[in-house]
């Protein structure tokens, strides 16, 4: 027997980890949990367009493999995506050619992109344009600093604890980490103040949720709160409708 060099039983565990999200319909899955909410598997099946049958076993495969983890909400049995595997689905899909995408072919479907592109949730923190604005503009007020690494500055720990209340959480997640925007290419804030910033915006209205999608819509009152506390003007077609 040939024992396997550990760069050897790396590579097996990345083909087998390659191979979950090979499958249309598991890639499918994962970017519908990127919304950061626990589905069910019926949810799931109608958004695969394939049997529930069919939805069980991919859904197995892939808790089995560690990007999805069950969720018990009586007795419903509901999955979302694990903690790693946002950002890895974020990654790869900003890593897909440009033009890999199918063709619009509806006026429906042209506008689900728009608004996705322009304001969305990448699992539990902003994304799109929305996302990648509001770290630009974050930088820009020394709230975050790219100098050796993204960090977040004592400024930046001091604004966002007057923002958010308890601050920092009791978390061993990343404080910060950068997340590349699948539609910017561009990085958008993650980890844990990503996380907080996100759940602030959606609590205190300053977006809302799409029933549809993860697309979010800027309100009124959320732009103006961008405006006071980032200095942050956004076109009026960016998250004007989910």
């Amino acid at each position: 027997m040939v024992d396997m060099t550990d760069t050897a039983l790396a590579g097996t565990a990345l083909a087998g980890l390659a191979g979950l999200l090979a499958d249309r319909t598991r890639a499918t899955v994962c970017l519908a949990l990127m919304d950061g909410r626990a589905w069910t598997a019926a949810e799931l099946a109608r958004t695969a367009g394939v049997a529930r049958s069919t939805a069980t076993e991919h859904l197995n495969l892939l808790v089995s493999g560690g990007l999805l983890t069950e969720v018990r909400q009586g007795r419903h049995r509901c999955l979302r995506l694990a903690d790693h595997a946002a950002e890895l689905v974020e990654r790869l899909a900003a890593a897909a050619p440009p033009g890999a995408a199918a063709p619009v072919r509806s006026l429906t479907t042209a506008h689900r992109r728009r608004a996705l592109a322009a304001a969305r949730t990448c699992y539990d923190h902003l994304a799109g344009t929305l996302g990648v604005a509001v770290t630009d503009a974050m930088t820009a007020r020394g709230l975050l600093s790219w100098d050796r690494g993204l960090t977040l500055t004592d400024d930046g720990d001091r604004w966002l604890a007057a923002l958010v209340g308890a601050w920092p959480p009791a978390s061993r997640r990343p404080l910060v980490r950068s997340c590349l925007d699948w539609t910017e290419r561009r990085p958008h804030l993650g980890g844990a103040t990503g996380a907080a910033l996100c759940s602030h915006a959606v609590e205190a209205g300053w977006v809302v949720r799409s029933r549809q999608s993860r697309a979010l819509r800027i309100t009124d009152a959320g732009r103006s709160e961008l405006r006071d506390h980032l200095g942050l003007e956004l076109p009026a077609d960016v998250g004007a409708r989910p």
